[in-house]
């Protein structure tokens, strides 16, 4: 039988062993990624070479990382739309298969920042392809349940792996820890992306073909006006980046949050070495952020499709702001703990928030590269938030000055984020439709 000779339905319930497939897919990135956070840096200096105290250099690996995933985020989601999503989410995990076997023969911080170059890659291909696949294939309310299972997924990946790599560092060794961990985990992705997924595409061009058949007056989101119906990639990064002012809020509120994730991945485990803790019970401090994080998503998400995006990503901002503030108030593994967990509650009210807000307002003819625009912004900030942690605590001389620059920056980027964002859920806050033109939907 051909492979969509049969009406693509859209739905969780209806594609669940691909959108289950497609939820493997990011845990794997997730582990990919996650092995990179707590061995590397903590053992910057001994395995290494970092110099004591080199913040900006130690912080290089993480710039890289930043500023090569953002630009692969915004060509992914437009090169999905021309070759499909499993093509670019296959080019995502062949990018990858180096990058254990770098970490293992490395002599220098340099070929780290290389791997973690080759790890921006791969995050940006795989994550955004898992992102939009399914996004393609569910409906619109389900939009919040969907990207918090997405990122759930995901960042419990990530901190399961930084808890793994840990123990398999103590055991091993740090370096066939993370080369026995690494190819295992790529391997077992790159098989299943080759047998077990499915091109997802044609059910966006369905949901295109779906919306022009809309009765106009149903609930409609408040798509932005005046956009052509196949923008070009410029038309796209400007609607996204300033021209609508809803986008926008969103895609800087999406930059300023990368500030934290940026924080926990450089400066947490250094910060807590030195302070004396173990390396494992750094792994579980970095893993509570982490596990909290991924799994209140599944509760987050969910709530979003109930009550809206906009104010779960304002205080999710706060509350993100406040738990990294907290880190410096106070001493020992379990206050660490409690303050990685408020951490890990606000990234979970924000992270999948911000990103079905920008579906929400999105046409399904230029989702993906909306998607893939918002997460160019939004991973950038891994870069922008590294290079100012690091000349905060390097013209400071104090590594506490990072924690207090991150603070700061939620806090005002929350602030900007509830006065020029507004709701998106098409069911909280629907288009109306122009009295003289019936199909022309009225934003504001």
């Amino acid at each position: 039988m051909p492979a969509y000779s049969m009406p693509l339905e859209h739905g969780i319930r209806g594609n669940a062993p691909q959108f289950v497939q497609l939820l493997l897919q990011v845990l794997l990135v997730g582990l990919t990624i996650g092995m990179m956070r707590t061995v590397v840096p903590a053992l910057a200096e001994t395995e290494y070479g970092v110099p004591r105290d080199s913040f900006v250099l130690l912080s290089a690996f993480v710039l890289a990382f930043g500023l090569v995933k953002g630009v692969l985020n915004f060509v992914a989601g437009r090169l999905s739309e021309r070759i499909g999503r499993k093509k670019v989410l296959l080019m995502g995990w062949v990018v990858a298969v180096p990058i254990p076997v770098i970490v293992w023969l490395a002599p220098s911080w340099d070929w780290i920042v290389f791997a973690t170059v080759l790890l921006g890659v791969n995050q940006g291909l795989c994550w955004s392809m898992t992102q939009t696949a399914q996004l393609d294939i569910t409906r619109p309310e389900e939009r919040g349940l969907t990207l918090g299972l997405n990122e759930f997924s995901g960042y419990v990946g990530v901190a399961a792996a930084g808890i793994a790599t840990a123990y398999l560092a103590a055991a091993m060794g740090p370096r066939i820890g993370l080369l026995v961990f690494g190819l295992t985990v790529v391997g077992a992705a790159l098989l299943l992306a080759i047998f077990a997924v499915r091109e997802t595409l044609p059910w966006a061009k369905a949901e295109t073909a779906a919306h022009l058949r809309a009765d106009p007056s149903r609930l409609l989101p408040r798509y932005p006006r005046n956009v052509p119906a196949q923008p070009t990639t410029w038309e796209v990064f400007a609607l996204v980046s300033w021209r609508d002012r809803r986008l926008a809020a969103i895609s800087q509120a999406g930059l300023v949050e990368k500030f934290v994730d940026a924080l926990v991945w450089v400066f947490y485990p250094v910060f807590l070495y030195q302070k004396g803790v173990s390396l494992p019970n750094i792994g579980w401090i970095i893993g509570v952020y982490g596990f909290v994080w991924g799994g209140s998503q599944l509760f987050t998400g969910r709530l979003s499709d109930r009550v809206g995006r906009h104010m779960p990503n304002v205080w999710g901002m706060w509350l993100c702001g406040a738990g990294v503030a907290m880190m410096m108030l106070g001493e020992g593994v379990t206050w660490w703990l409690a303050s990685a967990a408020l951490t890990g509650f606000g990234m979970a009210l924000l992270y999948p928030n911000l990103s079905a807000a920008v579906a929400d307002i999105s046409h399904p003819s230029w989702r993906g590269s909306a998607i893939g625009i918002y997460r160019f912004w939004r991973d950038l900030g891994y870069g922008i938030g590294a290079l100012g942690l690091g000349l905060a605590s390097h013209f400071s001389g104090r590594i506490e000055t990072a924690f207090a620059f991150v603070a700061v920056s939620m806090a005002l980027s929350g602030g900007l984020l509830f006065a020029f964002g507004e709701e998106t859920h098409p069911r909280l806050n629907p288009a109306t439709p122009d009295p003289l033109n019936p199909s022309n939907l009225i934003e504001n």
